[in-house]
C-alpha cells in the first residue's frame, strides 16, 4: 500500500464521530445536570433532605450552620405531609398567579398573595421530631429569595416602627429540630402584621398548647391564615404597612387537626379514629383576650369567611363531619 493511502486510512479511523464530538451534561448516574448558561436551576451540591419518620420519638442529627440565601431548600421539595389534607386555595407555582402563588418548602407550604405581601394560608405537619429543641430561635428575619423576581420582596424594614409584630404563620417553636428548619420560619413570606397583644399572648398560648398536645403523643396538621383589611397595633389602626405594599389583616385564624401518632393518616382521619379538630378566629387588635378559647369556631365558619377549602383532600362526607364541630378547647 502506498504511504499516502495508509496515512489517509489512519486519519479517518482516528477522527471523532459526530456523536463522540458532542459534549453531554450527563452525570455518572445518568441525571442531566444543567451547565452555566444553559438554563435550568443549578444544583446546590447538597443531598436531598431526608424525610423524618412521623411518630418516631427520635431526634434529627444536628446539621451544619444554616445555608446561605442561595442554598435555601429548593422550592417544591417539601414532605407531602405539609399538604396532606389539601391545598386550601388551589394555589399554583405560577408567577403569573401573584394573588395565589404556591410556595413549598420542606418546613411548610404557603398560598402567598404578592399583592397583599402576606400569606393567605400556611400549612404544616407537626410531630415530636419537629420540636426537639436541638436549635434555638434564630431571629434571622429576611426577605424571601425564593419568591419570583417580579414580586415585591417584603423585608423586615417594612414593619419597622409600625406598631405591629412580624407574626409567624408557621412558628419558630414548631421547627427546632435543625438549624435550617428554624431559620426558614423567619422568611418574610411566612409573616403577617400581627397586633402585639395577639401575637405575644393569644397566639403564643395557642402555639404552646398545640406543642404540648404533640409532646403527649399526638401529631397535628396545622393551617394558619388571615383575612380582611385593617388591624390595630400599638400605634393605632392601620390598613397597610410599607407604603401600601403590605396589607394589615383584620382577622387571624388557625385550624389544628390532632390525631394519635401513627401512619396512614388519611385513612385514619377518614375513619374518624380519635380525630380532634380545633379552629380559632381572632381579631387582629390590642383588645384581644389572651384566652384563645374565647375565639373557638367551626372550620365551616372560617371557610365561609375566607372562601377557602381547608380540608380539600378529604372526602366530602369526612369534611362535613369534621368541619361543623366547635371544639371545647379542652384536651380529651
Amino acid at each position: 500500500m502506498r504511504p499516502f493511502l495508509l496515512l489517509l486510512l489512519l486519519t479517518a479511523c482516528s477522527a471523532p464521530s459526530s456523536s463522540d464530538s458532542t459534549t453531554t451534561n450527563a452525570s455518572p448516574s445518568g441525571d442531566f445536570t444543567p451547565q452555566d448558561g444553559q438554563g435550568g436551576r443549578p444544583r446546590q451540591g447538597r443531598p436531598p433532605r431526608t424525610r423524618r419518620h412521623r411518630g418516631a420519638g427520635g431526634q434529627d442529627t444536628p446539621q451544619e450552620p444554616p445555608l446561605s440565601e442561595s442554598q435555601l431548600p429548593p422550592l417544591g421539595t417539601e414532605p407531602a405531609d405539609n399538604l396532606l389534607l389539601g391545598n386550601p386555595s388551589g394555589a399554583t407555582a405560577d408567577p403569573r398567579n401573584p394573588t395565589n402563588y404556591l410556595l413549598t418548602r420542606s418546613q411548610f407550604a404557603t398560598g402567598y398573595n404578592a399583592q397583599r405581601g402576606t400569606p393567605t394560608w400556611t400549612s404544616w405537619h407537626l410531630s415530636r421530631t419537629d420540636i426537639t429543641k436541638n436549635f434555638p430561635r434564630q431571629n434571622d428575619f429576611r426577605a424571601d429569595p425564593g419568591l419570583p423576581r417580579q414580586f415585591y420582596p417584603v423585608s423586615p424594614q417594612g414593619y419597622a416602627r409600625s406598631g405591629f409584630d412580624k407574626g409567624h404563620n408557621c412558628p419558630s417553636g414548631d421547627r427546632t429540630a435543625t438549624l435550617d428548619d428554624n431559620s426558614a420560619t423567619f422568611l418574610m413570606s411566612n409573616m403577617v402584621p400581627q397586633a402585639p397583644a395577639n401575637n405575644q399572648q393569644t397566639w403564643a398560648k395557642l402555639e404552646e398548647y398545640t406543642r404540648a398536645q404533640v409532646g403527649r403523643g399526638l401529631e397535628a396538621y396545622v393551617v394558619m391564615g388571615s383575612y380582611g383589611r385593617g388591624g390595630t397595633g400599638k400605634l393605632g389602626p392601620q390598613q397597610t404597612l410599607d407604603q401600601g405594599r403590605v396589607a394589615v389583616p383584620a382577622r387571624i385564624w388557625k385550624v389544628v387537626l390532632f390525631l394519635p401518632e401513627g401512619d396512614q393518616d388519611l385513612q385514619r382521619i377518614q375513619a374518624g379514629q380519635q380525630v380532634r379538630v380545633l379552629a380559632v378566629d381572632t381579631p387582629n387588635d390590642q383588645s384581644v383576650s389572651p384566652d384563645w378559647r374565647q375565639y373557638l369556631v367551626s372550620v365551616d365558619a372560617i371557610e365561609a369567611a375566607t372562601g377557602l377549602d381547608i380540608f380539600s383532600a378529604l372526602p366530602p362526607a369526612t369534611q362535613a363531619t369534621l368541619q361543623k364541630v366547635v371544639d371545647s378547647g379542652r384536651a380529651r
